[in-house]
């Protein structure tokens, strides 16, 4: 393995951990709240918003996205270009998984 090789790898598993931190702290409900929803709402509708659906809406993406990190991490370690293929099915549920969430959390909220 040459040094590129380690140098990339270690810098996916940086990110990975990154994520996995990240994650964690959203399913804790602490931290800076990463969701659009949030992000682009003002100061008074922060205040009157239920935080918790976004946490973990915003938990679960990062989790997701960790593993994809950690499968790219693997195959470039193990050199086995197969283990692609699993980041597929991964980034297709993240993105299905936002799409269903946001849906859910919007149809609660105008109750």
């Amino acid at each position: 393995m040459t040094t590129a090789e380690w140098i990339t790898a270690s810098l996916v598993f940086i990110i990975a951990a990154i994520l996995a931190v990240v994650s964690i702290r959203s399913f804790q409900n602490k931290g800076f709240l990463f969701n659009n929803a949030y992000i682009y709402a003002s100061k008074e509708e922060r205040g009157k918003m239920d935080k918790k659906p976004y946490y973990r809406q915003s938990a679960i993406v990062f989790c997701i996205l960790c593993a994809v990190f950690l499968v790219i991490g693997l195959s470039l370690l193990l050199h086995k270009d197969k283990l692609f293929l699993l980041e597929i099915p991964l980034i297709v549920g993240v993105v299905i998984y936002a799409i269903v969430s946001t849906v859910q959390i919007n149809k609660q909220t105008k109750r």
